[in-house]
C-alpha cells in the first residue's frame, strides 16, 4: 500500500494508540483526530469515570493530545457536541420514552465516529485518504463484487464488529484497522516493547454515559409511574415510570417474593404499563429487524438466508432463517431455536460465518 494520509481516532487508550504507531511503522502520515461531545448540559457529576458523555472529557481529550505528542503526531479535537446530542442522546431518550432500549454505540459510530467526525475533519482543512480506530474487527474487498465487507475481528473475545455493522460501503470504504487480525494480548505486548507500558496497562472500558445509570439523561417528567401487568392482564404493582425498564430485567422490578421470579417481557409506552412474566415467557421464536443495513449485496436476494443472528454484543448468534422483505429494507429473522430476550430497539446482526451480512433495528 502507497503511503497515505490517515486519520486516527484517538482516544487516549492502548488501542487507538497502538493503531497509530502500526500506521506510522507502515510508512503512512498519521493524524490524530479526537471527538468533543460534551456540552454540559445535563447535571452529571464528575466521579472520575471514563465514558463517551460527561464532564470527565477533557481529561480524555487531554490523555490523546499526549497519546499524540508521544507519537510525533499532529492531534486535532473535533467539535461535535450538537450533532452528538440530536443523534445520539435525543435519540436515545425518544426511544426509551417509546418504551424500546436502543444501542446508542452503533448509532454513534454509524453517525457520528464515522461520519461527522469525518465530515469534521474536512471542514478543518484536513485532506485525508483513510480513518483508522483500534476497533477489533476487518474490512476487506470482495474481488468478485467490488463491494467492502465486514468480518469479526479475529480475537473473538474483543470482536467489535457488531458495533460497526451499520457502516455504509463508503464509510467502510475509507476505513483501516489494523488491530483487526490481532488479539488483547499481541496488542498489550506491543505497546510494552514499544515502551508504552503505562498504556498496556491501563483499563479498558469505557461507558457511553459518565453516570451510574442512565436517568440522568431524564427528566422527572419521564418518571410516570403506571401499571405493572401479569400475562393476564392483571395489575400486580406500580413500575417507576417505562423509561427505568428494559425487556429481560428482573432485578429493580419490586415484585420480589413470589414463588418464581418475575422479568419484564413487554413494555406498553401507549398504555404506559410493564408486563412481567416468569422467564419461559422471554423466549421469542422470531424478530423484525427495521432500517436494514446490507454490506456485501446492495439489494438482498429474493427468498431466505440461512444465517446466524446476533441480538445484542453479549449474545451468541443463533442460527435462523432471514426472509428481508422485497425491498430490502426490513427481514424477518425465524430461529431455529427460540432466543431469549429479543429487545425492541436494540440491534439485530446477521453473519454469515465471520462476515457481517446486515443489521437493523429490532421492531
Amino acid at each position: 500500500m502507497k503511503p497515505l494520509r490517515v486519520a486516527v481516532g484517538l482516544s487516549g487508550g492502548v488501542d487507538s494508540a497502538m493503531t497509530a504507531h502500526l500506521l506510522k511503522q507502515e510508512g503512512h502520515e498519521v493524524i490524530g483526530l479526537t471527538m468533543q461531545t460534551w456540552d454540559g448540559s445535563l447535571a452529571i457529576p464528575d466521579e472520575g469515570r471514563s465514558g463517551c458523555y460527561g464532564p470527565g472529557e477533557s481529561r480524555d481529550i487531554a490523555a490523546a493530545k499526549e497519546a499524540a505528542a508521544r507519537l510525533g503526531i499532529p492531534h486535532h479535537t473535533v467539535g461535535l457536541a450538537d450533532e452528538y446530542r440530536r443523534t445520539v442522546l435525543d435519540h436515545f431518550r425518544e426511544e426509551y420514552r417509546a418504551g424500546r432500549t436502543p444501542n446508542p454505540c452503533v448509532r454513534c459510530n454509524q453517525r457520528v465516529k464515522f461520519g461527522a467526525l469525518w465530515d469534521g475533519a474536512a471542514r478543518l482543512g484536513l485532506a485525508l485518504d483513510r480513518f483508522a480506530t483500534g476497533h477489533y474487527a476487518r474490512v476487506e474487498r470482495s474481488p468478485e463484487s467490488g463491494r467492502f465487507l465486514l468480518k469479526r475481528g479475529t480475537d473473538r473475545t474483543k470482536d467489535q464488529s457488531y458495533f460497526l455493522s451499520g457502516l455504509s460501503q463508503e464509510q467502510l470504504g475509507r476505513l483501516l484497522l489494523p488491530l483487526g487480525r490481532m488479539d488483547k494480548r499481541a496488542v498489550k505486548a506491543l505497546a510494552q516493547e514499544a515502551g508504552w507500558e503505562d498504556y498496556a496497562a491501563k483499563p479498558e472500558s469505557q461507558d457511553f454515559l459518565e453516570s451510574r445509570h442512565y436517568g440522568a439523561l431524564f427528566a422527572a417528567a419521564d418518571s410516570r409511574p403506571g401499571p405493572i401487568l401479569d400475562l393476564a392482564g392483571r395489575v400486580v404493582g406500580e413500575h417507576k415510570g417505562i423509561v427505568n425498564y428494559t425487556v429481560g430485567q428482573r432485578k429493580g422490578v419490586g415484585l420480589a417474593g413470589g414463588p418464581a421470579p418475575l422479568y419484564v417481557v413487554k413494555i406498553d409506552a401507549c398504555a404506559n404499563a410493564v408486563t412481567v412474566g416468569p422467564k419461559e415467557a422471554l423466549f421469542s421464536g422470531s424478530l423484525r429487524a427495521l432500517e436494514v443495513n446490507w454490506i456485501p449485496v446492495e439489494r438482498p436476494p429474493e427468498g431466505g438466508l440461512r444465517l446466524q443472528v446476533q441480538i445484542r454484543q453479549r449474545h451468541e448468534a443463533a442460527p435462523a432463517l432471514v426472509v428481508p422483505a422485497p425491498d430490502g429494507r426490513s427481514a424477518e429473522a425465524v430461529f431455529d431455536q427460540p432466543q431469549m430476550s429479543v429487545t425492541p430497539g436494540q440491534t439485530a446482526v446477521f453473519y454469515d460465518g465471520d462476515a457481517v451480512c446486515g443489521s437493523g433495528t429490532i421492531a
